[in-house]
């Protein structure tokens, strides 16, 4: 079992299961008493991580993940204790012998227990089997496999039910696969525009030109036996101001945010806004000017901004403004020809182990940076606003934005003004 995320408080999950065991699971604690939740929503959302242009045979035809509650869920209705998730792997009787929790005898072919002892360069093989001192290299990759982010979606649905309640929106799409480049600014587009645009493409490509480029460049990989990665953004409108903190680099949001990004398998590198490209320029032109208030803003914008650079987050705190998170995603490791690598029973050279994989997963890729942009979110809120009950929050949210209102309109200068 692992715990998954970076300082969780409120909002926390942990995840266990291997890549060809019987089942993934989840444990989620910190859901508030009395938000409705279905299988149908997660499920939604476990159909879009199988999704995209050159996945493997599993995702397209294999697997169809569905969850099963086991705890926590009454009648369609969390009821504040742990949520227990079920996700069955049928792959797996296909491997009931090699990942049997069972003892195997010493009769058992060694084809049935599939063992495997050339490393994959990239992947956590050579690197799990010396933290364990083991040369089989199956108990590394049934663990390390991406397979486990299905559990991290799951856990991301139930987070994004909660920050529906208080229209918080969020999208996820492909910015580049490969060299080939989206030309679309989703800035200029909205939340609900993002949503439609990548749901429509089998890429997750917002511009329907670039997205058949991308998937002429991935037949081509597949037939030279390469794979790609790739770039993606996931952007949330509706974001409380305030949420993270200034004061304490652990619970700063865009640390948080870049910590459970940077954790998903592939996953190389995490920018906030426009972060690498402003890293180039003058202050004077990356910081985004503040534009007179707003008391009544119809969302969290009081103090709007005439660009947004800083992808919604200065400071570690949110400042009302889009929150705007990239990731790059690497080739994945498994080529079906194959680097050099080691036997490590041997010692001798040898091509690495090959085994079923995709050859771009960056779609998918998108959908789990989703889920886990809407985890910290979650914890974030319930951090700030904190309550046991969906109605309390509620409530205190309210609560907070009036007093920001007000505050907004200039109430309490006078006093404030004579206190200083």
């Amino acid at each position: 079992m692992s715990v998954v995320g970076c300082g969780l408080k409120r909002f926390r999950f942990y995840t266990a299961g291997e890549s060809h065991g019987p089942a993934l699971t989840v444990i989620i604690q910190g859901v508030p008493f009395g938000m409705p939740l279905l299988a149908e929503d997660i499920n939604k959302d476990l159909a879009r991580r199988q999704g995209g242009y050159g996945r493997g045979p599993r995702s397209r035809k294999i697997e169809r993940d569905q969850v099963t509650f086991l705890a926590g869920v009454r009648h369609g209705v969390t009821i504040g204790s742990p949520i227990a998730l079920l996700i069955e792997n049928k792959d797996f009787e296909n491997w009931s012998v090699a990942m049997s929790p069972q003892p195997v005898t010493e009769e058992t072919p060694p084809e049935k227990k599939r063992p495997f002892y050339l490393p994959r360069p990239g992947h956590a093989d050579l690197a799990g089997a010396m933290k364990f001192l083991t040369y089989d290299l199956r108990p590394v990759l049934e663990r390390a496999s991406a397979r486990e982010t299905a559990a991290r979606v799951a856990a991301g649905a139930v987070a994004k039910k909660l920050l529906n309640h208080f229209k918080v929106q969020m999208a996820s799409h492909v910015l580049s696969v490969g060299p080939v480049q989206s030309p679309v600014d989703s800035s200029k587009l909205t939340v609900s525009e993002i949503w439609e645009r990548a749901e429509s493409s089998e890429l997750r490509c917002l511009d329907p030109i670039t997205t058949e480029k991308m998937k002429a460049l991935i037949d081509e990989a597949m037939k030279e036996g390469e794979t790609l990665g790739g770039q993606f953004e996931v952007v949330v409108d509706g974001v409380p101001v305030g949420l993270g903190s200034y004061a304490h680099w652990d619970e700063k949001l865009d640390g948080r945010l870049a910590q459970a990004v940077m954790s998903i398998h592939g996953v190389k590198g995490v920018e906030i806004g426009r972060a690498f490209e402003m890293s180039g320029k003058k202050g004077s032109q990356v910081h985004d000017p503040i534009l007179p208030p707003d008391p009544h803003p119809t969302d969290w914008r009081f103090f709007p901004r005439a660009t947004n650079n800083s992808g919604g987050l200065e400071g570690g705190v949110t400042n009302g403004e889009r929150l705007i998170v990239r990731g790059a995603m690497k080739p994945l490791s498994t080529l079906r020809r194959p680097l050099s690598s080691v036997n490590l029973l041997t010692g001798e050279v040898a091509k690495a182990h090959v085994e079923r994989s995709d050859v771009c997963a960056i779609a998918a890729c998108a959908v789990v940076a989703e889920a886990m942009v809407a985890i910290i979110l979650a914890d974030a809120i319930l951090e700030k606003f904190g309550g046991d009950t969906l109605k309390e929050i509620e409530e205190r949210v309210t609560a907070y934005k009036d007093a920001l209102s007000a505050w907004a309109a200039g109430k309490g200068k006078e006093e404030e003004a004579t206190a200083g």
